[in-house]
């Protein structure tokens, strides 16, 4: 394989705008959950491209699927709709509670469209008084202006100007602090079901009960960002399944394209039907190439092998960290479900997730963080038992390295 060498990090500087700050690392080619950079220098990726790449790199049905309908037809706009957009549609109600799918090209985006759908369907049924929406402090919900806003992080929204009103914050799992929030002005509650750029942090099953209940009892809609968390990470193919708490309104994007840019928002017949012609829109959303991809992700993700496979795999990476742990003692838990967990450091280590990230790197080790205390892992959910040892042994390195700086 050739590789361009005249192409640089420093180059990133000079043409770039500077709101990314990359690794001098530059990847040219990936297998399964192995990639190459421009040296020929070979990495064990724990990383995943944060949660997307569920079937790691170049899986041969996403590799035949996207030259399948690469010769077929790329784009139409959402003037006219398309076989594959259609074929995925479908699978997403037959699998979900969903009735209806909206697509998209982002996360965000599909949060942007879940939000204005709770707002509409509350304006047209209750009127313009019952705008409030609810989530939580640490939530990420994308990086539009309303996303970001609606997210638990400030740091994410302020300096942009008058954000967008009516949006409330509370403790995630704390149900009093809800209960003291809630009222008939709400028309939604956002949250994710494990907040992932928020430190890997659980929803209790019995805080999911209670804002189901509070829902229900102010007729306001629950709407489930499951873009980390869905398409088998956590061993299901969306977490709700992993209990009896069931949304009005689902947002999917990341491992759903296996690394092909797509989003979708789920819903049921009866709420999508506020979103009339007209009222949203996308260029991109359901185009063919995309939507092609994510029907060959589903057909490998949503089978009893993978889901299952994903539990064994979250058994021998979390083991793993606790032995590592065991030696070392820098992280205080290793927390998370599935193949989205996070080692959170402990108070010696506070503040230091990016050395261990760097480290990592340096001993051949993709991984990420979520803030500047939990060192974050999302491999493919086919990960090689054999590589996730081999990730492991390079991981155990670098925290030995950390510890002896």
């Amino acid at each position: 394989m050739s590789v361009n060498n005249t192409l640089t990090r420093a180059q990133f500087d000079e043409v770039m705008v500077p709101n990314y700050a990359p690794s001098a690392v530059i990847p040219v080619r990936g297998e399964g959950s192995r990639v190459w950079d421009q040296e020929g220098n070979e990495f064990i990726d724990f990383a995943g491209g944060i949660a997307v790449n569920c079937l790691g790199h170049c899986h041969p049905a996403l590799v035949g699927a996207l030259k399948e309908q690469g010769e077929k037809l790329w784009h139409l706009s959402n003037v006219m709709t398309n076989e594959p957009a259609l074929e995925l549609a479908t699978k997403l109600v037959n699998a979900t509670f969903a009735d209806r799918v909206y697509f998209a090209n982002s996360g965000a985006e599909a949060n942007e469209a879940a939000l204005k759908l709770v707002r509409r369907y509350a304006m047209d049924k209750f009127g313009v008084e019952k705008d409030q929406i609810i989530a939580f402090d640490k939530a990420f919900h994308g990086r539009t202006f309303f996303t970001v806003s609606v997210g638990g992080q400030a740091a994410y929204s302020d300096g942009f100007g008058p954000k967008p009103q009516s949006i409330t914050h509370v403790p995630f799992n704390d149900i009093a602090a809800l209960e003291a929030v809630i009222s008939d002005k709400t028309c939604a509650i956002m949250m994710e079901p494990l907040q992932g750029e928020g430190g890997i942090i659980d929803a209790d099953p019995e805080f999911l009960k209670a804002v189901r209940a509070l829902c229900d009892k102010h007729n306001a809609l629950l709407v489930f960002d499951e873009v980390q968390t869905g398409v088998g990470r956590l061993g299901e193919l969306y977490a709700y399944m992993r209990s009896d708490v069931v949304p009005d309104v689902l947002t999917t994007a990341k491992a759903l394209g296996g690394g092909f840019p797509i989003a979708a928002m789920l819903t049921t017949k009866e709420i999508a039907g506020h979103l009339k012609i007209g009222t949203h829109g996308s260029t991109y959303g359901g185009n063919p190439l995309a939507c092609a991809v994510a029907n060959a992700v589903l057909d490998v993700v949503n089978t009893p092998e993978v889901l299952e496979g994903v539990k064994v795999r979250e058994q021998l990476l979390r083991d793993g960290l606790n032995k590592i742990n065991d030696k070392y003692g820098v992280f205080s838990e290793v927390r998370g479900q599935g193949l989205l967990l996070g080692a959170v450091l402990n108070d010696k280590y506070q503040g230091r997730a990016k050395e261990f990230l760097v480290a990592g790197t340096a001993e051949g080790l993709m991984s990420l963080i979520a803030g500047a205390n939990v060192i974050r892992f999302t491999p493919s959910l086919v990960i090689p038992e054999a590589d996730i040892a081999e990730g492991l042994a390079r991981f155990e390195r670098a925290v030995a390295k950390v510890v002896a700086a």
